[in-house]
């Protein structure tokens, strides 16, 4: 079973995202290249999963309730 990605990790720039391994930055086991792979936040945004289809399973945040309409 693959690990729970995290949505906004506290210092993504410590870790390669490329695998469910989570390797440090300096110390990539998976073979996948010379580099780490980019959470997506440090890409698009703390929204980034918002848009697209990634596939994952985010509860849904509770949303401020709209002020009521003036007579």
């Amino acid at each position: 079973m693959a690990k729970k990605f995290p949505l906004h990790p506290k210092h993504p720039e410590r870790i390669c995202w490329g695998c469910d391994k989570y390797c440090p930055a300096d110390s990539l086991a998976c073979g996948n290249g010379s580099g780490r792979t980019l959470h997506p936040a440090e890409m698009l945004g703390e929204d980034w999963y918002e848009y697209g289809d990634w596939g994952l399973d985010v509860a849904e945040e509770p949303k401020t309730p709209a002020e009521p309409a003036s007579r």
